[in-house]
């Protein structure tokens, strides 16, 4: 099976065809993936909700998260600034082409009722923006963490300059779309 690495390194004759690109440099490639949970709600329930999430996003992703805190704070919340309100985790190089293997073969296949992403979610400046509503489809999570479920944000960043390359781009690189 090939990998997303070997995929986009094939991307780019195809897209050399189309674009024009006089060089590698020139096409659009991986720069990082980011992902992120908001823990904010989960606090105020139980103290080690952050504690759980940061452990379970380390387990998925292979590299410990970084607590995001409030920058604000807000009355109607009860949250105060330095809070902390959410984690988030930048993979970048080898731990990067890991996760999206895992995120496009093993995960996203496991979502209930799945017929493909969106096309729209890819941006004006190519990033793809998705939302992952429960944790439990990556094959890290055992049966004893059902309880405990959430959520989480994965960004792909790209080097792409317009929403039709970039998503012509995860395309080749294997992204599931939905049937046009």
């Amino acid at each position: 099976m090939e990998t997303v690495k070997q995929k986009e390194k094939k991307a780019y004759s195809t897209l050399k065809a189309k674009y024009g690109y006089k060089n590698v440099m020139a096409a659009p490639h991986l720069v990082k993936v980011i992902v992120a949970s908001g823990t904010g709600s989960g606090l105020k329930r139980n103290k080690d909700h952050n504690k759980m999430v940061i452990e379970r996003i380390a387990k998925i992703t292979g590299q410990k998260p970084a607590t995001k805190s409030a920058k604000k704070s807000i009355a109607s919340f009860k949250i105060r600034i330095g809070d902390p309100v959410g984690v988030m985790v930048t993979l970048r190089g080898a731990r990067m082409y890991g996760f999206l293997d895992k995120l496009i073969n093993v995960a996203i296949p496991r979502t209930k009722d799945f017929r493909g992403i969106e096309r729209k979610i890819v941006d004006n400046i190519g990033n793809l923006t998705m939302s992952i509503k429960e944790h439990t489809i990556f094959p890290e999570t055992g049966d004893e963490e059902l309880k405990d479920v959430f959520g989480m944000g994965v960004t792909l960043v790209t080097t792409a300059k317009t929403k039709a390359e970039a998503t012509e781009f995860f395309e080749l690189i294997g992204v599931p779309f939905k049937k046009a």
